[in-house]
């Protein structure tokens, strides 16, 4: 091949490659031209819902551009994950997600169809701690009796979670262990169909993010024994942290914002820019903390940072207890 024939590859591949970028910074200032579809892989009714459900209004006020939450519920969060994963990488489809599909079910489950490596960050929508929720009837009344109880009713005592693999599942397993107690776990698919069951007396107990049980609590339907962060809340001061009783124990509940794989980074950097200052507005702030969760606006590196501790933190207590899901 001569001189000028390599010189004339070169050049059309420098072309290729000047058109591909201007191309990427036209999309990304043009977005979004469109409807963006957030999926949230749990029913609604949750906390899990109900947060990006409050940014995406914000956003179609801020951007003009209609934002549609689409609930897509199962398998722990991995079908949505994984509908998410496998989406065009051009900012029109995103997931919102507690823990479970982005920073614990790689862990989990024996086979995955997409890997959290498939999802990039945006940032983190809010942090809540858990608590310890029982059915209104239940003979304990403080985190010591129910650890007595339960030692005394092996294999008895139920509790419900949000399905396999969930914080609430892993809340639970972590408790058990550090309690030397063995319950019984009953999976839900979400939120809302845990905390009806919790409240219908057909499970015993379930760990639920504040938000969600704080005004189920304040009605009676159901109680909060401790709270799973390392300090009190201010809504409940009367009640206890479960680390009161149970040094080594805390569970927090987290949500974030992701793309999948390959979305160009001024695209994901303007949904990062856009969302952070939506979260730090003293409105939507003041609605986050209604539900019992605290803002976490974060920057693309910290998000990926803190997410990645999470996971590390989250698969050490699966490894412990070896537990796995086929």
């Amino acid at each position: 091949m001569n001189i000028a024939r390599i010189s004339f590859f070169v050049s059309a591949a420098l072309l290729a490659l000047l058109c591909a970028s201007q191309s990427r910074a036209d999309d990304a200032a043009n977005y979004p031209s469109q409807n963006i579809k957030i999926i949230v892989p749990f029913p609604a009714g949750g906390t899990a819902d109900t947060l990006p459900r409050i940014v995406a209004e914000r956003l179609r006020q801020k951007w003009g551009q209609a934002v549609i939450i689409e609930n897509r519920s199962g398998a722990g969060g991995n079908i949505g994950a994984d509908a998410v994963a496998g989406s065009a990488p051009d900012g029109y489809t995103l997931l919102a997600s507690p823990p479970g599909p982005i920073a614990i079910n790689e862990n989990l489950y024996k086979k995955l169809s997409f890997r959290p490596a498939d999802l990039m960050p945006i940032t983190v929508l809010g942090t809540a701690p858990n608590v310890l929720d029982v059915r209104s009837d239940f003979p304990a009344k403080t985190v010591k009796e129910l650890i007595d109880y339960a030692r005394a009713h092996p294999d008895k005592v139920t509790f419900a979670s949000q399905g396999n693999g969930t914080t609430s599942h892993l809340t639970a397993i972590l408790f058990q262990k550090l309690t030397g107690t063995n319950m019984v776990h009953v999976p839900y698919r979400g939120t809302s169909p845990a905390l009806q069951d919790i409240m219908g007396n057909t499970v015993d107990l379930f760990f639920d993010n504040l938000g969600s049980s704080m005004s189920l609590h304040v009605g009676g339907k159901l109680r909060i024994l401790g709270v799973c962060g390392s300090e009190r809340v201010a809504a409940l001061s009367d009640v206890p942290t479960v680390r009161e009783v149970v040094p080594d124990f805390t569970s927090v509940t987290w949500f974030a914002l992701m793309a999948p794989k390959g979305t160009p980074e001024p695209i994901v950097a303007k949904l990062n820019a856009a969302v952070t200052d939506i979260l730090r507005e003293p409105d939507i702030k003041a609605q986050f903390e209604k539900l019992g969760v605290q803002p976490a606006p974060m920057d693309i590196p910290a998000t990926a940072k803190f997410i990645n501790e999470e996971r590390i933190r989250w698969g050490d207590i699966i490894k412990s207890a070896d537990v796995t899901i086929d």
